[in-house]
């Protein structure tokens, strides 16, 4: 089944720290391709200066996610820019490994907790 590899919701907002939120599902077999694919977007978050944290997670043998924060609007723009987001443009890619279109919600960081404690 074809899909258009990513569905965007939320607002941009006004200034202040942002981050996405993105649900991701695997076709069931594909889940190797899919976490491949985090580690590609891992690479060039390393390289990108407004990416602050970022975490790929797995919820399920198919579920993924990732979260990933900025300091403002223009740094989440650069990460769109940039590789993770040519990555997600790759539709061909997206509609190999995910069994629908990965899911980027646009959201504010309200508080956060920096470090881990010790």
């Amino acid at each position: 089944m074809s899909h258009r590899g990513v569905q965007v919701s939320g607002e941009q907002g006004g200034e202040g720290r942002k981050a996405f939120y993105i649900h991701i599902e695997a076709i069931p077999g594909k889940e190797q391709q899919v976490v491949q694919m985090l580690s590609d977007i891992l690479a060039c978050v390393e390289q990108e200066p407004a990416t602050g944290p970022w975490y790929g997670v797995r919820y399920s043998q198919t579920t993924f996610g990732v979260f990933e924060a900025f300091p403002n609007l223009a740094g989440r723009q650069a990460h769109v820019e940039g590789g993770g987001g040519k990555i997600f443009r790759d539709v061909e890619r997206m509609n190999a490994i995910l069994a629908y279109p990965a899911h980027v919600y646009r959201v504010d960081v309200l508080m956060s907790k920096e470090v881990f404690a010790r």
